[in-house]
């Protein structure tokens, strides 16, 4: 599990980013019991291949 913040780093964006990317359902995350999200690493890591690929066309 990541961080906003982790994936921020990631994606090279404001973790702010991160979170509206999961409000708008692109990234999907889970809710810890203090409320934080956190992001399945292997959903990211999909994301950020896609990205990259995309870039690369």
């Amino acid at each position: 599990m990541l961080t906003p913040t982790e994936v921020a780093i990631m994606f090279r964006v404001d973790p702010e980013t991160v979170t509206r990317w999961a409000q708008a359902g692109r990234l999907t995350s889970i809710r810890t019991l203090g409320g934080h999200r956190r992001h399945r690493q292997a959903e990211v890591l999909a994301l950020l291949a896609d990205s990259t690929q995309k870039r690369g066309e």
